[in-house]
């Protein structure tokens, strides 16, 4: 009788334990369907995760649970957010890409909630003998210390160094002088930051402005061209006010560049002039030609397996992300030009930032990309009702230098340059930064 009711209460406990588990894993695909991606969503799951852990394991009082726990939590997890969609959370793609995106998605979430409830489980169900329990507290301990770390940008005596915030989106703004002419900088990819860009290779620009950095909106949410205008616009209000201007200067980057001077388009009165450097015009008309050209390169160098794909998948647009793989890994070397600066080292960026670059992009591509395919700015931005500057590299991938040669041509504007470095491919920011800060402060002499 006594060994009947113990096992029914050994079966209750377990039952209990993987309910709990269970729970939290719906709970933790609502709050961060993609995997915590702040500071306090990572410090919450490992601190859920580690109670949750424990719990299971006083409930059930077996080992197996260190184990059960944890699965009943990532098997509930990915049914509960089967409606989210993207790469970092669809089914793993045996790819390059694939990989990364396995690791920096599923692999940085494990971190913060499968590895701490198996922590707290085995404290729970005091099984210390039988596992190296304290170097794996010290491991867990050591994470959490890591994605405690806060993101932060170095003071500039009598000056402005701040992150700020526009509703879900953030900006870095610093400059010597708040009095300063305000520039509000755009990156290039769906979800990406130039953050470490401009603090690591353009400080020049601090002396002449109050420099305003955007991160672009990450994830898998479907959206397109007037929600980044949107996004654009919120921020630029933000400057206004936080600055007092009525205008400010707007700059873009490649595929930041097609928000920001349709925001330039729509709301002139806004901004006092617009400066594009990689300047995108049409993507659909550019990627065509990027496919051609990969596809002759890929030929004559022997890239069976490049000019294979291209061929099986047909010229784009494609609506995966991970069609867009040769692209992304071998348009440099097509074009014979310096990869992206990634930039990665410094504090503006947090530990957890830094993992997730790969996922925030990639979701980010997924779900932007395919809905910005009928853009066309010879058609879209005739005109700019203010200034017009660019700084272009003269080693420009043809996929972008094609189309921006026409529509540059066509485009009126009271005021329109064009300087061309000669020896810059698409990112004349980082490959010539000294160069870069002179121009634009040249260009930009007596804007405000």
């Amino acid at each position: 009788m006594t060994d009947r009711i113990s096992s029914a209460r050994t079966r209750k406990g377990i039952a209990v334990a993987f309910l709990v588990a269970a729970v939290w894993g719906a709970a933790a695909a609502l709050w961060t369907p993609r995997g915590p991606s702040t500071t306090v969503q990572a410090l919450g799951s490992i601190a859920i995760s580690v109670a949750v852990g424990f719990g299971a394991g006083r409930a059930a009082r077996t080992r197996w649970v260190i184990i059960g726990a944890p699965l009943a939590y990532a098997v509930v997890l990915e049914l509960a957010r089967m409606s989210a969609t993207g790469p970092s959370v669809d089914a793993p793609h045996p790819s390059v890409l694939g990989l990364l995106m396995l690791i920096s998605g599923r692999g940085v979430h494990g971190l913060l909630s499968l590895f701490p409830m198996t922590v707290g489980a085995a404290w729970g169900c005091g099984v210390r003998r039988r596992i190296p329990l304290g170097l794996v507290t010290a491991v867990l301990a050591l994470v959490t210390v890591v994605a405690a770390v806060p993101a932060r940008t170095p003071a500039i005596p009598g000056g402005v160094a701040e992150l700020a915030r526009a509703g879900d989106l953030r900006v870095m703004i610093r400059g010597r002088d708040a009095a300063a002419p305000v520039l509000l900088f755009v990156p290039g990819p769906p979800g990406g930051s130039a953050v470490g860009t401009m603090r690591l290779r353009l400080p020049a620009l601090e002396d002449r402005f109050v420099v305003a950095t955007l991160d672009r909106r990450g994830g898998g949410d479907p959206r397109g061209l007037d929600s980044e205008v949107a996004d654009v616009l919120a921020v630029t209000d933000l400057l206004r006010q936080r600055f007092g201007r009525d205008r400010i200067v707007l700059a873009g980057h490649s595929g930041g560049s097609i928000p920001a001077v349709v925001a330039a388009h729509r709301h002139p009165e806004r901004y006092s002039a617009y400066l594009g450097t990689g300047q995108a015009v049409n993507l659909r008309a550019g990627d065509r030609i990027l496919y051609d050209d990969m596809l002759a390169w890929a030929r004559a160098g022997g890239r069976d397996d490049v000019a294979g794909r291209l061929v099986r998948q047909g010229p784009p647009p494609w609506r995966d992300a991970y069609d867009y793989e040769p692209f992304h890994l071998h348009a440099a070397e097509v074009y014979a030009i310096a990869g992206p600066p990634f930039d990665l080292g410094v504090a503006e960026y947090t530990p957890l930032a830094k993992a997730h670059v790969m996922t925030t992009m990639l979701d980010a591509w997924d779900a932007l990309y395919p809905n910005l395919q009928d853009v066309d700015l010879l058609r879209d931005v005739p005109e700019l009702a203010i200034p017009a500057y660019f700084v272009q590299g003269g080693r420009e991938m043809r996929s972008l230098a094609v189309p921006f040669a026409a529509w540059h041509a066509a485009l009126r504007s009271p005021d329109k340059r064009l300087v061309v470095f000669g020896s810059s491919g698409h990112h004349p920011m980082s490959e010539e930064p000294d160069r870069f800060a002179e121009t634009v402060t040249s260009l930009l002499s007596g804007q405000g």
